[in-house]
């Protein structure tokens, strides 16, 4: 389904959620307002086929529809590693469990509706965050990323995947208009890209890259690495040493 959810006024635009509103375009909402998205579902792929463990667990942490859970299970080397998938939003678990059922992962599988910060994490050789931590409070951060730290074996990764601001504000102001022409291109009316930045604006809390690999290496990992960027989205592979 085409994402129209913006595409008329709104008397009063309420924060963003992910509902069933959102679950049902979520793949056209996703593909048109992240640069590079696809690229990144199909290198986790990538990064999960080299780092994958055998008898270890790969976290998808924010799955939301699944897509980094199936990109993973369909390049893994081991038939005795544990897709886990976890998500607050009980809209994305319901949709997801048929895609995923549909595409016929032949490892062990487990889904979860529940909070990241709480989840049980253990035994990991990937985890991976794409574009979630934006949505995590920020006082709870720091104690999430050295849960995640704690529970990769090691020479695990994390895949870690963010909408950023920058420090000088010149260039925040220009990549947040490259994004928005990335989006009109995409075929969002300016309606639709402004109702939907004030749906977000307290929900979604980016920070700087120099945030990011600050919090990474206080958490344990041992190497941080920029692999991909484009505009005011990046993502990072982090590595346990």
């Amino acid at each position: 389904m085409k994402d129209r959810i913006y595409a008329e006024p709104r008397a009063q635009v309420v924060g963003f959620r992910f509902d069933e509103q959102v679950a049902s375009v979520f793949p056209d909402m996703i593909r048109r307002s992240v640069p590079g998205y696809g690229t990144i579902i199909d290198m986790i792929g990538v990064f999960a086929a080299r780092y994958a463990r055998p008898g270890t667990r790969l976290y998808d942490l924010g799955s939301s529809l699944g897509a980094a859970t199936l990109a993973m299970g369909a390049l893994l080397p081991h038939q005795d590693c544990e897709l886990v998938a976890v998500d607050n939003s009980a809209a994305m678990i319901e949709r997801a469990e048929a895609l995923l059922r549909a595409a016929g992962l032949t490892q062990p599988l487990q889904q979860r509706c529940e909070d990241i910060r709480s989840t049980e994490l253990s035994n990991a050789s990937v985890a991976v965050l794409n574009f979630t931590l934006q949505f995590v409070p920020l006082a709870d951060r720091d104690a999430l990323m050295a849960r995640i730290a704690e529970a990769l074996v090691p020479g695990g990764i994390l895949v870690l995947s963010e909408k950023i601001r920058f420090e000088d504000a010149a260039e925040d102001s220009l990549q947040q208009a490259l994004h928005h022409a990335f989006k009109r291109n995409n075929g969002y009316s300016d309606l639709e890209i402004s109702q939907k930045r004030t749906a977000i604006e307290n929900v979604l809390i980016p920070e700087t890259l120099a945030t990011h690999r600050q919090r990474l290496q206080a958490a344990g990992f041992d190497s941080v690495h920029v692999w991909f960027r484009c505009f005011n989205f990046m993502s990072l592979l982090a590595v346990k040493a």
